[in-house]
């Protein structure tokens, strides 16, 4: 349930209420149980909705959250975490996030992560994380929602210094990108461009690029039998066994297990 924040609620003395707050959280309290303002999700296209307890446990999500995560109703995900529906270093990072929110009560606004596209194959999505209190001030969970890059790269990108390099590696992850290229790209000193960068996405500019390649590498062994070698030499690795150290890291399997469970996890038609 989504608790009323401090701001919303007001245990003192009737008598120094103001009437907006008094309003206010009495309408709040009539609502009770399952915080019916989350339904408003439902109809918000590329919104996905979720909130999870102080253990990140998942508490509730949107249907189109649900969809992508592969279950068939929200009972089959609540109690569960990321590491139920995640490689393991891809939910450290969702749990780790959760905490930071939850430790500091600042919000965490437009982060690009690794998610699951309607594919079920991992992309890049922006996380907008907030925390959630109880009556006391205590915080109990985060709420937030997930939208697809593609969808707000346009809102993001033109307040980033970095955008220019975001971009360029995007286009150009399958071969050899210099931080000197990517500088001079962006206007920026090799030094500024990696503090901007890590400052806006996180993660230092050669983990992002490798994060892209495996990304695109999930696609393609989801969709195609190209042999993994192929696809190691097609993504830039030295070798299969440099990409197949690259991606389990990332993802937690190999790439043969990867294609493997794909397999499995493809809804029949």
């Amino acid at each position: 349930m989504i608790q009323v924040t401090p701001q919303n609620a007001y245990n003192g003395p009737i008598s120094k209420v103001p009437e907006w707050k008094r309003i206010q959280s009495e309408f709040f309290q009539r609502m009770g149980g399952d915080q019916q303002l989350r339904h408003l999700f439902e109809l918000m296209p590329g919104t996905f909705f979720f909130l999870k307890d102080e253990r990140s446990r998942m508490i509730c999500a949107s249907r189109a959250i649900q969809k992508r995560l592969g279950v068939a109703s929200e009972a089959e995900i609540v109690g569960r975490t990321d590491y139920d529906f995640f490689p393991p270093s891809i939910a450290d990072n969702f749990v780790r996030d959760d905490r930071k929110v939850m430790e500091t009560g600042r919000a965490l606004v437009n982060h690009v992560e690794i998610w699951y596209s309607e594919q079920r194959i991992l992309d890049w999505f922006v996380t907008n994380k907030l925390p959630v209190f109880d009556k006391t001030g205590h915080p109990i969970g985060v709420m937030g929602t997930v939208h697809s890059y593609e969808g707000k790269k346009q809102e993001l990108l033109p307040f980033s210094r970095v955008s220019t390099a975001i971009e360029y590696i995007r286009q150009h992850f399958r071969r050899t990108i210099s931080i000197n290229e990517l500088a001079e790209l962006s206007e920026l000193s090799p030094r500024q461009l990696q503090r901007a960068f890590r400052e806006a996405m996180g993660t230092g500019i050669h983990e992002f690029i490798l994060k892209t390649r495996i990304e695109s590498a999930c696609h393609i062994l989801q969709t195609t039998e190209t042999p993994i070698a192929e696809i190691a030499k097609q993504h830039g690795f030295c070798d299969q066994s440099a990409f197949t150290k690259t991606f389990r890291r990332l993802t937690g399997v190999t790439p043969a297990r990867f294609r493997k469970e794909s397999v499995l996890r493809k809804p029949k038609l």
